[in-house]
């Protein structure tokens, strides 16, 4: 008697530490969805959180409502692995083929927090019902606590590289379901044959479901992408997915487009060249972000440079642009050029902790949707930049959209101008905001700034061999760059507010910008 009440008490804090990991998982699976596929990541995870921890609130206070603790607990964890196994397909299948993210993603969160929530007052319940005699409850949290640790580490390291988004659900529901079904033999007594009959349904579809897993990935997907699927990796830090149609090259990252090789070249042209023409020198160049290697495509492009720094934050990023063979064709081989040196680190740390100065700085990261982003459109990001800055350097970033985004574009523009200076203090940075139209995705927009006023805004590209880069390029010339400089009654300066790192005017601005249109 006395070996099974051990068996059963052991058993019940095993459980305590499964059920934790997973509960946490699917809160960060829930979260993940939320920034993929609705955008601001930081608010939708601070939603979620809400959401599921009210969630698990009610939950804990419902459960005094279960009559039989046991009985109860084998149905949370079954009814858990169908909801929580299940909600990285249902939401993915939902958005590949109606477009709806929120009621599909916040019901399956509400019902995974409520089941979750019933776990520990029912375990603690059953502990006491067992008469186990060392039962303090105290432990049973600590063993909860734990399996939150576990998941909050495993789930960046681990699930998410390895595993993905479908895969990880559904095995942490065949997780649920092997708590279930290994409670259903330990208090055999307690149970019925319904349930295990219930079980034994749901563990099948479950594995079902996770064999077939690559399917479901690769029938979401084209649903998801015009194009075919040459590459679909999920990284620690976004999910990267490449399409072809016949010579077409697309890049997404988190399932937003990145580039077009159809006319990638007239973003990356007005990004570049008008800042290496407008520089007195070039000799030493800093790329933040454009781990694809096609702004540094074109920056090598100019004869005088002697060493690029790449830094992007995602080695995975790099290494493919770098070593596929289609790739590479891409950025002509640029990121392996002996003249280039990569590093794969966080843009702001890299600047703080640098000691080099450049001649010429781009910033090519990615639209200030969220905090984490907007951060590196701040003044106190640029103030720390232009440190980095030669005295007489130039510097231009990528601002979004004039016409969508327009107060974001000219809180990018107002936030250099306000910029610590330091060849003239109190007197900010001068700026030159221009715009080129793309294709992919309509008008587009830069702020070239720099310590100094620029002594000629002339674009005077090289001619002539061997630095003949006048002829090399498809779509940026002096007529154009003089054109660029140019802007509409619709998307011209309008009065915005500074982006810092307190207020985060920017991510607002580009928020509704971009709902006004497409919303």
């Amino acid at each position: 008697m006395a070996k099974s009440l051990r068996l059963r008490e052991t058993w019940l804090l095993v459980a305590t530490f499964l059920v934790a990991v997973a509960g946490l998982i699917y809160e960060l699976i829930a979260a993940t969805l939320s920034s993929y596929l609705l955008g601001d990541s930081v608010r939708q995870f601070s939603y979620v959180i809400g959401v599921f921890l009210s969630s698990m609130g009610l939950g804990a206070w419902l459960s005094r409502y279960v009559d039989r603790a046991m009985a109860g607990f084998v149905w949370a964890q079954i009814l858990l692995g169908v909801a929580g196994g299940f909600m990285a397909p249902a939401v993915f299948l939902s958005f590949a083929w109606m477009e709806s993210v929120s009621l599909p993603l916040y019901g399956l969160l509400v019902t995974v927090g409520l089941l979750s929530g019933m776990e520990i007052p029912l375990i603690a319940r059953v502990l006491k019902d067992i008469g186990a005699p060392e039962f303090r409850f105290e432990n049973v949290l600590s063993v909860d606590y734990i399996g939150a640790l576990v998941a909050s580490l495993a789930f960046p390291l681990l699930i998410i590289p390895h595993l993905g988004l479908m895969a990880g659900s559904l095995a942490f529901g065949t997780l649920n379901l092997g708590v279930a079904g290994l409670s259903l033999w330990v208090f055999r007594r307690d149970t019925s044959r319904g349930q295990v009959g219930v079980w034994a349904i749901a563990l099948l579809v479950t594995l079902l479901a996770l064999w077939q897993a690559e399917r479901l990935v690769s029938v979401t997907e084209s649903n998801l992408f015009e194009d075919d699927i040459i590459l679909s990796e999920a990284t620690p830090y976004q999910q990267i997915t490449v399409t072809r149609y016949r010579d077409r090259t697309r890049l997404f990252l988190d399932y937003s487009i990145q580039f077009d090789s159809l006319d990638e070249y007239r973003y990356h042209e007005s990004l570049v060249h008008p800042a290496m023409a407008l520089a007195p020198r070039r000799k030493s160049v800093l790329i933040l972000g454009g781990g694809d290697g096609m702004a540094l495509r074109e920056v090598l492009r100019w004869a005088e440079v002697d060493k690029v720094t790449l830094v992007d934050l995602d080695p995975r990023v790099t290494a493919l642009f770098r070593d596929h063979p289609d790739l590479s064709q891409l950025n002509s081989g640029s990121l392996s050029d002996p003249r280039v040196e990569i590093k794969n680190a966080d843009a702001w740390r890299f600047v703080d902790d640098s000691s080099a100065v450049y001649d010429v700085i781009f910033v090519d990261l990615p639209d200030p949707k969220n905090l984490a982003l907007s951060k590196l459109y701040s003044r106190q990001f640029y103030g720390a930049l232009v440190e980095r800055l030669s005295a007489q350097g130039v510097m231009v970033t990528q601002a979004g959209s004039p016409l969508f985004a327009r107060e974001a574009f000219w809180s990018i523009n107002a936030t250099l101008q306000s910029s610590r200076n330091p060849q003239a203090p109190g007197a900010g940075l001068a700026t030159l905001p221009y715009h080129a139209y793309l294709p992919s995705f309509g008008d587009w927009g830069f702020v070239l700034a720099s310590p100094q006023k620029l002594a000629s805004t002339r674009l005077d590209l090289p001619t002539g061999l061997p630095t003949d880069v006048a002829a090399q390029l498809k779509y940026m010339t002096p007529e154009v760059w003089q054109a660029a400089q140019v802007f509409d009654p619709q998307s011209g300066p309008v009065p915005v507010a500074v982006n810092t790192v307190q207020s985060h005017a920017l991510v607002g601005y580009y928020l509704d910008g971009w709902a006004r249109w497409f919303e």
